[in-house]
């Protein structure tokens, strides 16, 4: 039997992480908007990998200028930023069929001074990081928004119980602990005609609530929880990804030195730690390939 050709595979490429910063100063109270972008095109580059012929690479510098000019016009959502990319890239050039665009937004607050928020000095807010994906497959547009470093905690109201033990179990059993994780979560849009903005400030508000409203069993369950509060209140999100590690908090024993711990005092574990994952999706409805193509892990 002959020995298969060797031939190229899938392929893609481009600038990544631009970080872009847009000052808008219509006003004497200026507006910031802070983003990291990846820009990546696909299409007909064979004959750059096989051939050495760049006559249709668009330079990834050329990609990274268009970032910057069109954030000269405003950016506004990060996804809706993304489209106006994805939009330009397969219109301009015959050869470019689709693409990955995804950005990070960073988030600033205003600095108070004298009881009221200043002008023009911001600090940088230290809660999550917005995501966004967008893919373009020839006509077809999927759009993938999402947040990660979302550090939550409860006090009480969780436990960990019922589970299989073996010779390898030291686990003990609780039905009072601390839970703690850091939510990473992309859920991907049915349609385009979305207020991103709105929906972003929504999907996170029914995830911290369902993180704190009910007694949690097991962070897979308060994971399923989370997702169908999205699904139920969002009629235009067809499925939610969530990848969420158990921040572990362990009862330090102060017996040794003549204290009682009434759950009180723990020692918080950065490693090894428990890492859930799972996506809740509506029944029958099919999830593209081609939306999650690239995205690095679970979600």
């Amino acid at each position: 039997m002959p020995e298969p050709a060797i031939v190229l595979g899938a392929n893609q490429y481009g600038k990544a992480e631009v970080r872009v910063v847009k000052v808008t100063r219509d006003s004497a109270r200026h507006e910031i908007e802070d983003l990291n972008v990846t820009s990546q095109l696909r299409g007909d580059f064979a004959a750059a990998h096989l051939a050495g012929d760049n006559a249709h690479v668009v330079p990834t510098d050329t990609q990274k200028n268009t970032i910057f000019a069109f954030a000269r016009d405003g950016i506004g959502s990060p996804e809706a930023f993304l489209l106006r990319l994805a939009d330009h890239f397969t219109s301009s050039f015959g050869w470019v069929t689709g693409g990955r665009w995804e950005a990070e937004q960073f988030a600033w607050q205003r600095i108070t001074v004298g009881g009221e928020p200043h002008d023009h000095a911001f600090v940088r807010s230290g809660q999550e990081v917005r995501t966004a994906v967008v893919v373009a497959d020839g006509t077809d547009r999927h759009v993938i928004a999402g947040l990660k470093g979302l550090t939550v905690l409860k006090t009480t109201r969780s436990g960990f119980e019922g589970y299989p033990k073996d010779r390898y179990t030291t686990l003990p059993e609780t039905s009072d602990r601390i839970l703690a994780t850091d939510v990473a979560a992309r859920w991907r849009y049915a349609r385009p005609d979305v207020d991103y903005d709105a929906a972003y400030a929504s999907v996170r508000s029914l995830v911290l609530e369902a993180f704190a409203a009910k007694y949690s069993a097991a962070l897979q369950a308060t994971l399923f929880d989370m997702g169908r509060a999205v699904l139920e209140a969002h009629a235009e999100i067809a499925e939610i990804r969530f990848s969420m590690p158990n921040k572990h908090h362990f009862v330090v024993d102060l017996a040794p030195f003549g204290l009682d711990n009434p759950n009180e005092v723990f020692y918080a574990a950065d490693r090894p730690y428990g890492l859930i994952e799972a996506s809740v999706e509506r029944e029958g409805v099919a999830s593209p390939a081609a939306a999650w193509a690239g995205i690095a892990g679970f979600c």
